[in-house]
């Protein structure tokens, strides 16, 4: 589901991850080569994000464990 980065904290492994508005957080790592966002690395660049959305994985899964079974 889309929901829009409301912040940004550092984990315990000094990785950026968004803040959603749902609650949840997404990591969003620079680890070149696998994955570009020289974003994170800035003040300015992480802000420049805010009210982007993301999609989060959390939310699908909560949405796919509530809904109806076909087999059921």
């Amino acid at each position: 589901m889309q929901r829009r980065v409301v912040g940004f904290h550092l984990d315990e492994e000094s990785h950026w991850v968004a803040d959603l508005e749902c609650g949840h957080g997404q990591h969003v790592r620079h680890d070149p080569p696998w994955q570009s966002r020289p974003w994170t690395q800035s003040k300015s660049g992480r802000a420049s994000m805010l009210g982007r959305v993301l999609d989060c994985k959390r939310c699908d899964d909560e949405a796919a464990e509530g809904s109806p079974r076909d087999d059921a």
